[in-house]
């Protein structure tokens, strides 16, 4: 069984959606926001590889034609923007700053932590690039010449408390505007936390969709700036 699953094309992708979808049912079934499917579908997946006995790299020739999908899915975030038009027109002066503070308090705030915790210079480029998306982070992450792995684990996680916690956050945090919410969603949880942006409002979808792109930008210049503090 181990070495038909290993071997299978469609055992990640199958995995995937999978525990996906019994995320999506138990979150439905509790309303309870530890049930989050994203959070339900790593751990059904991570289970499953220890018990199966079966590696990252097996698992991943199937997943991978998901990661596929990252990029156009990343593009088609442009829809529910160009519905929004004339929220961005009205507000943009205040979305390009609130976008661009998000952007580096991020990258001040990990400089702070890498000085706090001692890492060197290779360990503190891997986590610049942790607010924006995959498809942006991986890039820069090779550019920068940090870890790889860890800079996309860095990414999964910022964004996965963004989905679970964001909508609790800005309310904690007073934060009420939707374009305000959506920029800070999105600035600070790339596409997991849009995800989660586009279930609450078709503004703060919107909003949060335009962050993560011009976020992602605006993460590439300041990773420039901020490369050689350590």
């Amino acid at each position: 069984m181990r070495d038909f699953l290993s071997s299978s094309l469609f055992f990640g992708m199958i995995l995937s959606v999978g525990s996906y979808l019994v995320g999506v049912y138990l979150k439905n079934k509790f309303k309870i926001f530890i049930f989050n499917p994203l959070l339900i579908s790593i751990v059904i997946s991570i289970v499953a590889l220890l018990l199966l006995d079966i590696d990252y790299n097996s698992y991943n020739n199937g997943a991978k034609y998901l990661s596929y999908l990252l990029t156009p899915a990343t593009v088609c975030l442009a829809i529910p923007l160009y519905e929004q038009m004339k929220q961005l027109k009205n507000n943009f002066t205040a979305i390009m700053i609130g976008i661009a503070s998000g952007v580096m308090t991020s990258a001040v705030t990990i400089l702070i932590l890498a000085l706090l915790f001692k890492l060197n210079h290779t360990q503190y480029v891997t986590l610049l690039p942790k607010s924006i998306t995959t498809a942006i982070g991986i890039g820069l992450s090779e550019e920068l010449g940090g870890y790889v792995a860890i800079t996309v684990s860095a990414i999964m996680i910022t964004g996965l408390f963004g989905n679970i916690a964001g909508e609790l956050l800005c309310h904690i945090l007073g934060i009420k505007h939707p374009v305000a919410k959506g920029v800070a969603i999105g600035t600070s949880t790339h596409v997991m936390g849009t995800a989660k942006a586009m279930e609450i409002g078709e503004i703060e979808g919107a909003m949060s969709s335009l962050a993560i792109a011009v976020a992602g930008c605006m993460t590439v210049l300041a990773s420039i700036l901020f490369e050689w503090a350590i």
